[in-house]
C-alpha cells in the first residue's frame, strides 16, 4: 500500500488555499459585528444595502487623515504629493481589480447611481435621439431606471424592458436578438438583482449586444465585491460600482468606461480639476478620466476603496463567490421549510447570497421591526425596485443578504427568529 506524500509547507499552503478561507476567523476583522443590539448578539444580514468595513479599511482611512490629508493634483508641497500619489494609486488599483486596460478607464464617482447618471448625461446626450430604444430589464434598481427615463424624456427616445419570469426571477432572453436589432441604442442591466438574487449572464448578453452594435452598461453594485468582475471578459462598454457594498467607504464609487468612448464624451460637471484652460467665455478640458471629476474628489474614499480591494483580493473573490452562493442556497432551503407559510422570490438554484421573502400574514416591515428586537438586521421594503414589486403583485418583501463574514449558523438563528415572529403574530 503506497504511503501518502509527506506534508511540506508548500503542499500545506496549497491544501489550505483549496479549502478556502477560515470564514469564522475573518469575522474578527470587523469590529462592528461584535456587539449587542437590544441585549442580543448582532446578526447583520443587510449586506445588499451596505457591507461592514474591516480594520484594514478603517486603518487606511485613519492613516490618510493622520498623515497625508491634503488636496490633490494642484499642490507642490509634500502632503499634497502624498495625497495625489495615494489617489492615483487607488485609480490604478481599481483598474487592476476590474481588469481594465488602463487607469485612464477608471472614473471616480460617488457610487453606482452617479456613474449611471454620468453615462446618461454625457454618452446619452451625444448618442441618443428621438425614436431610439433604450433597453433595460424589469428587475433594475431605480438607479438604472430613472436616469434613462430622464434621458428618454429629454430626447424622445423610448424605453423597453426585458421581462422577468415571475417569482423564479430569471430574465426571458428568448427575444433578445430580435429586440437588439430593432433600433436599440443602449442596453443597461444589473449583474446581480438586489431584490431577487438572480445572477444575470452579462458576458453572454453583452456579446449579443456588441454583435448588434449596441452599447452596454452593467450595474455591478451587487457583484463587484462578491465575485470576480472582469470588464474585458464581460465585454461591456461601461460598468458602475459602489465602494460601500464591497467593504469600502460610503460616498465613493467607480465608473469603468472603454477609453475610446470616454475620450469622445463631454464633461459631466464643470469646475476645478477637470479643466486645461479657462477664459471668461470658453474653456478646454482635460483628457478622460479627469474631465469627469470636477472639484475636490473623495480622496480618503478612494484610499479606503483601494484598501478594501486589497482586502477582498487577499481573501480571493472566487472563494467569496462560492461562499455567497452556498449561503444563498442554504438560506433558501431553510426558509422553504416554512412551506405554505412563506413566499420566496428569485431562483431556487444558482442564486447570489441574498433571499427575499414574505411570511404569510405578516407585513415585511413588521418582520424587520420584530427581527430587530432579536438583534437581527434585515431589510424590508421595495428595495428600490418598485416596478418589479408591482409585477410580482406585492408592495414589499423582507430581505436577508449575506457576505463572507456570515455563517450557516447565523441563517439557522434567522430561521429561529422568524418562527418566533410567527408565534408573535399568532400564526
Amino acid at each position: 500500500m503506497s504511503q501518502p506524500a509527506p506534508l511540506t509547507p508548500q503542499t500545506a499552503a496549497a491544501s489550505a488555499a483549496e479549502a478556502g478561507p477560515d470564514w469564522n476567523a475573518l469575522r474578527a476583522d470587523f469590529p462592528i459585528l461584535h456587539q449587542q443590539v437590544h441585549n442580543r448578539p448582532l446578526l447583520y444580514l443587510d449586506n445588499a444595502a451596505t457591507t461592514q468595513k474591516p480594520r484594514a479599511v478603517i486603518q487606511a482611512l485613519q492613516r490618510y487623515y493622520e498623515r497625508d490629508n491634503a488636496n490633490v493634483h494642484r499642490g507642490i508641497h509634500e502632503l499634497s504629493n502624498r495625497a495625489t500619489a495615494a489617489f492615483e494609486s487607488a485609480r490604478a488599483r481599481a483598474a487592476r481589480f476590474l481588469n481594465a486596460r488602463s487607469p485612464e478607464e477608471i472614473v471616480f464617482t460617488r457610487g453606482t447611481t452617479e456613474g449611471i447618471n454620468l453615462v446618461a448625461a454625457t454618452w446619452g446626450a451625444q448618442n441618443v435621439k428621438a425614436g431610439d430604444i433604450i433597453l433595460l430589464t424589469e428587475m433594475e434598481h431605480h438607479s438604472n431606471l430613472v436616469p434613462w427615463q430622464l434621458l428618454a424624456a429629454r430626447t424622445g427616445a423610448r424605453l423597453r424592458h426585458l421581462p422577468v419570469t415571475g417569482d423564479a426571477g430569471l430574465l426571458d432572453l428568448s427575444h433578445l436578438d430580435e429586440w437588439l436589432g430593432s433600433g436599440v441604442k443602449l442596453l443597461a442591466l444589473t449583474h446581480i438583482s438586489n431584490s431577487l438574487g438572480t445572477i444575470n449572464p452579462v458576458a453572454e448578453i453583452c456579446a449579443r449586444a456588441r454583435k448588434a452594435g449596441v452599447t452596454t452598461l452593467v450595474d455591478a453594485a451587487q457583484s463587484a465585491g462578491h465575485r470576480p468582475v472582469d470588464v474585458q471578459e464581460i465585454g461591456c462598454d461601461f460598468l458602475a460600482l459602489s465602494g460601500h457594498k464591497m467593504c469600502g467607504p460610503t460616498g465613493i464609487g467607480v465608473l469603468y468606461g472603454r477609453q475610446e468612448l470616454l475620450e469622445t464624451l463631454p464633461p459631466y460637471q464643470g469646475g476645478g480639476e477637470m479643466i486645461l484652460s479657462v477664459e471668461y467665455h470658453t474653456s478646454t478640458w482635460k483628457h478622460a478620466p479627469h474631465r469627469f471629476e470636477a472639484g475636490t474628489p473623495d480622496i480618503s474614499g478612494a484610499v479606503g476603496l483601494a484598501a478594501a480591494m486589497d482586502y477582498l483580493d487577499a481573501i480571493g473573490r472566487t472563494h467569496i463567490a462560492r461562499h455567497d452562493q452556498e449561503l444563498g442556497a442554504y438560506a433558501y432551503a431553510r426558509l422553504a421549510e416554512f412551506k405554505e407559510g412563506i413566499r420566496l422570490f428569485g431562483p431556487r438554484i444558482g442564486r447570489a447570497g441574498l433571499v427575499s421573502f414574505l411570511l404569510r400574514g405578516v407585513h415585511a416591515h413588521d418582520v424587520v421591526t420584530v427581527a430587530d428586537q432579536w438583534g437581527v438586521a434585515l431589510r424590508g421594503g421595495h428595495h428600490c425596485t418598485q416596478p418589479l414589486m408591482r409585477k410580482l403583485g406585492v408592495e414589499s418583501t423582507a430581505r436577508a443578504s449575506f457576505y463572507f463574514y456570515n455563517t450557516p449558523a447565523e441563517i439557522d438563528r434567522l430561521v429561529e427568529v422568524l418562527r418566533e415572529i410567527q408565534k408573535f403574530f399568532g400564526l
